[in-house]
């Protein structure tokens, strides 16, 4: 099932709302991290008036979501002046399994105003350095997407630098909102497995997000960059850093996640 047909089968019930969650959207044994965060963000526009862009998102990945029916709860937390604050969470019974914290906030004059170097000039993307969809060996969610490297390597090949460059696009054309692009920045690996040698498991603790252009207008074959970068790496976890550019080269996103990696 493509994105955008998964996501309109949110359905409101009597206690939040549910998702029927397919194993092609499994990362593991969990569902694919922005998958969740998305999930959560569309629950949150039931309740925010969609007049106001979504600013920051916040998401700690607490425990796998496996495929079948998921659900989901959300609340406002406050609505003040120009901005809302509000919550969503994918539960188990009582259990939190995912918690996203997310700020939609108006557009307001300030005095403050710094816009974003354009993206530096890079490599097109290339088919030939496309990451293969490999049946029981890459990730089921990669199925939906389309990655190209054009700086790094792919995971477990020994890069020598904890970086990567990557072009991504969803692989059906679909008609694209928000959730979109909360998905695309989420898509590429950590830059900690392309210094592997050999296969290890890892998982993202926590992702904040933070939206500045949020185009969407875009042909549905064009790709958006994501610079991914390890800051540090100590103990098994690894903090890094990404910058997600729209495909005319502005800057569409900031991300920070913690990752761990169990070995």
């Amino acid at each position: 099932m493509i994105y955008s047909d998964l996501l309109a089968g949110l359905q409101r019930t009597d206690a939040g709302w549910s998702i029927a969650l397919g194993d092609d959207w499994l990362q593991g044994r969990t569902a694919f991290g922005g998958l969740q965060s998305s999930m959560c963000v569309r629950a949150l526009r039931d309740l925010v008036p969609p007049h106001l862009p979504l600013r920051t998102l916040q998401t700690t990945f607490i425990a796998p979501v496996p495929a079948g029916t998921v659900h989901l709860r959300a609340q406002v937390l406050r609505t003040g002046g120009s901005t809302v604050h509000a919550e969503a969470r994918i539960v188990d019974g009582d259990q939190t399994l995912c918690l996203v914290v997310a700020v939609f906030g108006r557009s307001r004059s300030s005095a403050v105003s710094v816009a974003a170097a354009p993206a530096e000039p890079g490599e097109a993307a290339d088919p030939k350095r496309e990451f293969p969809y490999i049946e029981g060996v890459t990730p089921a969610f990669t199925r939906h997407f389309v990655m190209r490297w054009t700086r790094g390597g792919f995971p477990f090949q020994g890069s020598a630098e904890p970086y990567t460059r990557i072009h991504v696009r969803h692989r059906e054309p679909q008609p694209m909102d928000e959730t979109h692009l909360i998905a695309l920045a989420d898509t590429v690996p950590s830059p900690g497995l392309s210094i592997l040698r050999k296969p290890v498991m890892a998982s993202s603790m926590t992702w904040t997000l933070e939206l500045f252009d949020q185009r969407t207008d875009f042909a549905a074959e064009a790709f958006w960059r994501m610079d991914t970068e390890v800051t540090a790496g100590a103990d098994g976890y690894l903090g890094q850093s990404a910058q997600m550019w729209t495909p005319d080269g502005r800057l569409a996103a900031l991300s920070r996640q913690s990752v761990v990696v169990f070995g």
